[in-house]
């Protein structure tokens, strides 16, 4: 064995050893220095990213919080519903409802202190001293649902709600969550505590299409929020966390839990004694069956609500006002006149064939208010009150008061011969071959004569266009809504078959009409709107009082109603007691079957004017009599008339038209020899005149439903 194979010493070997300890410890304490300072590091970076984690949350809130505006209180109008009431400002005629719910704003004095205080019970307890959010609110909300407790509070404040509803939407997402927060802290900032709950309580939603307090109260309770029990206020309260399912309609069992949890919050809160809530019983709501959030209007209702929607654009009360300012409308319809005038139109129609329809307004003279208005029973059908209709021998009292206008005597004699239309070979006949031989156009007009009145019309100085402009003048519309213009011939000088009412005007224009002739001469805008206030009582517009516009002179409407008032008897109208009136019928023909497509009674008394048209629902087939034979204007229309008026009046003392001082000033040849003065025109000083126009040729052939033309014409039997 060499040396060098020789094993070491023991003292080498552990000098060696002690060498390799030191070699590998000195390794161990190099590779333990940077695992020490990285551990060093770690709490550091934990500082920073939580601060980071408050400071840039706290900073984009704060920024968002510099950035965002919160309107303010009546800048957040919500649509509320509008009201219509019949004059006597109870009786509901119809309601407005916005798509987005049925709700009526309240001020918070109006909500009794019980209510309040059960809304904070069942939403947010801490609201008069939470910053618009709450830490314990959203404690409990979450102790809640892990405890699966349904009655526990939601953990958002009310004022969060508020902010969700109007302002933010309810998408869910924390950008919007985010956004509510910042809204309601700055809300909470910038609102005081009472303007939020009131906001709040006008707008959250209860259940069964109701939106606000008010909407609720009447939805459950029939009643207002005022009158709510202490019981009705904590059942309100409590649906309000889900109200499809907290409907005690739809779970009386939860109902019931959420109600004693509000009741049991009230007394926690200190606002209702233990010994009072022990007695309470839980509170009946209506059936919900007989409650419709969103029934504007029935029946002949709907098409008041229509005139009067129409109207409030005229009178500068806005669309917008309408959906946001919970409009109360008081209307100029009286309800004594109204029900009689569906009353009186359904026991006329009731025999008749079933496509029977009719309409019926009454105008009261010395206002020019609508006091009755029925166009139909479809809510949402033809209003026929409306409609232009052919009004056949009605018309030629406006032919009359032209003649009177222009010093043509109601005495003047008139032949009934058969008249040739000048410059056509059409020959005007009168109903049945009736004729009087030459008789005075009050004579005439009790007749109906269609050939005395076509020749005291080609007596005027401007023939046919003054039958016009006194129609305009007495006031049918110059147009309908459509722009086309009425009683003209495509804008230009009308068909000498006006006067026989070849053209169409509408039932509330006639009633106008007659109701200028039965007030002197005055006219007054028929109208339907006489008093408009918001949900806060304000009032918005109130009719004023007018003395009207003279349209024609006192002696001409006074000559004209003289002439008129013998024929509601003639036509076996005659009003109960011998009341005095003045009265005109008038038929048109369906071409020439030989039967009538459209009656019409017009007439007045010195408190009411009222104009009917009875005819079919398509009006283009004939109208019968309840034994199949042809209906005249001394039919249906008729007895309309008679038994509105009759029952309208029924109560009221009679009143006697003023006298008629005959015309005398005319110098000129009318009639069968009259004087009178061919220079008096309707476009005078002395009368109201639409704009003229041309006068069309004198040869213009009517067309195939010209009442002028024997067929066809507007002809009256004598009774008619």
């Amino acid at each position: 064995m060499t040396d060098s194979e020789q094993p070491k010493s023991t003292g080498e070997s552990r000098g060696r050893h002690a060498l390799d300890n030191t070699s590998a410890a000195r390794t161990r304490a190099k590779a333990a220095q940077p695992t020490k300072k990285k551990r060093r590091r770690w709490p550091w970076i934990v500082l920073i990213v939580l601060l980071a984690a408050i400071l840039i949350p706290l900073g984009l809130f704060a920024f968002a919080y510099s950035q965002y505006k919160v309107p303010e209180p009546q800048e957040l109008a919500n649509k509320q519903i509008t009201t219509i009431y019949a004059n006597d400002g109870q009786t509901q005629l119809a309601r407005l409802v916005p798509p987005e719910g049925n709700r009526t704003q309240v001020k918070l004095e109006q909500v009794p202190q019980h209510m309040q205080d059960a809304v904070l019970a069942a939403e947010d307890r801490e609201f008069w001293t939470n910053s618009g959010f709450s830490f314990t609110g959203f404690g409990r909300a979450v102790v809640g649902q892990l405890t699966g407790n349904p009655t526990a509070g939601g953990g958002s404040t009310i004022t969060q709600q508020y902010v969700k509803n109007t302002l933010v939407g309810n998408e869910r997402s924390y950008v919007r969550k985010a956004r509510e927060l910042i809204y309601s802290v700055k809300m909470t900032n910038e609102w005081d505590k009472e303007t939020i709950l009131n906001a709040y309580l006008n707008t959250v939603y209860f259940g069964r299409n109701a939106y606000g307090i008010q909407a609720a109260s009447n939805a459950y309770f029939n009643k207002n929020v005022e009158d709510l029990t202490t019981e009705e206020s904590a059942l309100l309260a409590g649906v309000i966390q889900a109200p499809s399912a907290l409907d005690p309609a739809v779970d009386p069992e939860a109902s019931a839990g959420r109600w004693n949890y509000v009741l049991d919050g009230l007394v926690e809160m200190g606002v209702l004694d233990a010994s009072e809530r022990a007695g309470m019983q839980f509170p009946q709501t209506r059936d919900p069956s007989e409650y419709s959030a969103y029934t504007e209007a029935t029946g002949a209702n709907g098409h008041i609500k229509n005139q009067v929607i129409a109207e409030l654009g005229t009178i500068g009360i806005t669309e917008e006002d309408v959906q946001t300012r919970g409009l109360q409308i008081t209307t100029t319809i009286d309800m004594n006149v109204q029900n009689a005038s569906l009353d009186a139109a359904d026991t006329a129609l009731a025999p008749l064939q079933e496509d029977a329809r009719a309409a019926a307004v009454t105008v009261d003279p010395k206002t020019g208010a609508v006091r009755g208005y029925f166009g139909g029973h479809d809510a949402n059908g033809w209003d026929y009150a409306n409609a232009p209709m052919q009004t056949g021998s009605i018309f030629k009292i406006i032919g009359l008061a032209a003649a009177v206008q222009q010093g043509i005597s109601t005495d003047t004699y008139y032949s009934s011969a058969p008249y040739q239309l000048e410059g056509t070979n059409i020959i005007v006949n009168n109903d049945e071959g009736g004729s009087c031989g030459s008789c005075s156009l009050k004579e005439a007009l009790k007749n109906s004569y269609n050939t005395s009145f076509q020749r005291l019309q080609a007596d005027l100085a401007n023939k046919s266009q003054d039958t016009a402009d006194m129609g305009h003048a007495l006031g049918i519309a110059p147009t309908y809504a459509n722009g086309d213009k009425t009683l003209s011939e495509e804008g230009q000088r009308p068909y000498d078959g006006i006067i026989l009412g070849q053209y169409p005007s509408r039932a509330i224009d006639m009633a106008t009409v007659v109701a200028t002739l039965t007030n002197d001469g005055i006219w007054h805008d028929t109208h339907f709107v006489q008093r408009v206030t918001d949900s806060s009582g304000e009032v918005l517009y109130e009719r004023p009082e007018d003395t009207g516009e003279r349209r024609v002179s006192k002696q001409v409407a006074r000559n004209v109603i003289e002439a008129m008032e013998p024929i509601a008897a003639w036509s076996n109208g005659a009003l109960a007691g011998g009341r005095p009136s003045a009265a005109k019928t008038g038929t048109s023909q369906l071409g020439d079957t030989g039967a009538n497509r459209d009656t019409w009674m017009i007439g007045s008394t010195p408190q009411l004017a009222t104009a009917v048209w009875v005819g079919t629902a398509d009006n283009t087939s004939a109208i019968y009599n309840a034994w199949g034979g042809i209906m005249y204007g001394s039919g249906a229309a008729t007895q309309i008339w008679k038994s509105i008026l009759d029952t309208s009046l029924e109560n009221q003392d009679f009143e006697y038209f003023p006298d008629a001082v005959p015309v005398r000033y005319g110098t000129g040849t009318a009639g069968s020899g009259y004087y009178y003065d061919p220079s008096w025109s309707s476009g005078s000083s002395n009368t109201w005149s639409d704009s003229s126009t041309d006068d069309a040729a004198a040869s213009d052939a009517p067309d195939d439903e010209n009442p002028a033309d024997a067929p066809a014409g507007g002809q009256e039997s004598p009774a008619a």
